[in-house]
């Protein structure tokens, strides 16, 4: 939709650059905004969805034998992303996988203390994140929150020279590859309503739980690099707080949505950082 068709406020966001994060990001999301399916069938799948998944809760959470199923989960994700969900959602996905790929390893490579091994799930293709990849995402986190150990501020912000970007990767869309088809007509919300309660039935219920109040790093993840940079802004970015209070599936669409707004701005802000950086030789 070209964007004098869209509504008054939808235009002044294309030009709000209050937070950063990338114009590639913001495209992305207003066409995802722009799809008929999100505003038509979107409120009926969210609340279909929604029983469904606090049922399924509820199931997991009888004193039953657990059971997993992560193979069979990243299989009927992928093949839902290729054949049914759009290509916007898509796109934002394998963004996703980079930005907090790339926030986790420089918080790792700048936290004065010997890194733990570095996150390598940079997928380029629906194919790419077949291999566990959902699930790694989170177990990733967590990994790196527990080998980095008790957290120190650093007594002085670490300087611009002094910065490790080898672990960097700036995010090139020309390098993503998803193929368009006609069927794919689910929007972004849309399609995480359903994966919530796949992965909900194909996790453990520990597994789940860990999932959903993962998100809660956010602040944790913000008010560290802020530290490292000086820069206490950062912690306003983050919607997911206080990560000793353990929620449940209520209100899960919305927080995964504002975790992923997270990591795209965190990811511009550091990238600004980055473009900034003296040059060898310099200063």
């Amino acid at each position: 939709m070209n964007n004098k068709q869209r509504s008054a406020y939808l235009q002044a966001l294309q030009f709000d650059n209050t937070f950063p994060i990338e114009k590639e990001a913001v495209d992305l999301w207003l066409c995802d905004l722009d799809n008929p399916f999100r505003w038509a069938v979107r409120p009926f799948l969210q609340v279909i969805f929604a029983v469904l998944l606090h049922l399924t809760w509820f199931f997991k959470r009888l004193p039953l034998p657990q059971f997993s199923a992560h193979k069979l989960l990243q299989v009927l994700i992928c093949w839902f992303c290729k054949h049914f969900v759009s290509y916007e959602a898509n796109m934002l996905i394998l963004r996703h996988y980079a930005t907090e790929s790339n926030l986790l390893n420089f918080l790792a490579l700048n936290s004065g203390k010997a890194p733990p091994a570095l996150l390598r799930l940079y997928p380029k293709t629906i194919a790419d994140m077949r291999e566990d990849s959902f699930v790694k995402h989170d177990q990733e986190l967590f990994r790196v929150f527990k080998e980095l150990g008790y957290w120190h501020a650093p007594e002085q912000p670490i300087s611009a020279k002094e910065l490790n970007w080898s672990a960097w990767k700036k995010i090139d869309m020309a390098e993503f590859d998803v193929k368009k088809r006609p069927t794919q007509l689910m929007d972004f919300e849309s399609a995480h309503a359903l994966f919530m309660c796949l992965f909900c039935l194909l996790l453990t219920r520990e597994e789940y739980r860990d999932a959903i109040n993962g998100f809660n790093l956010d602040q944790s993840i913000a008010l560290r690099l802020g530290e490292i940079l000086d820069q206490p802004s950062y912690a306003e970015m983050a919607y997911n707080k206080y990560p000793l209070y353990l929620v449940g599936p209520w209100n899960l669409s919305q927080r995964f949505l504002m975790h992923g707004f997270f990591t795209e701005y965190l990811y511009a802000a550091l990238e600004e950082q980055r473009q900034k950086r003296p040059l060898d030789g310099e200063g």
